[in-house]
């Protein structure tokens, strides 16, 4: 429940919808909108994306393990 209200909020009180998906940021860099991000921009924000899936990727082995499967 915690997740799902802060990719709420993120949306509610941010233009940028809190680049929750990769599909969201290079969408926005071909708007022409106030919300929209500079298409120099995006390998950054990508890099942020991948950055963050592989650190909640560890922080979730460590606090919850590896499966046995």
């Amino acid at each position: 429940m915690a997740v799902a209200l802060a990719i709420i909020a993120g949306y509610w009180w941010t233009s940028s919808t809190n680049f929750a998906n990769l599909a969201i940021t290079i969408a926005r860099s071909l708007s022409n909108s106030f919300a929209g991000v500079s298409p120099a921009n995006v390998p950054g924000f990508i890099i942020g994306q991948l950055i963050g899936a592989i650190a909640a990727t560890a922080i979730s082995n460590i606090l919850f393990g590896k499966s046995s499967d």
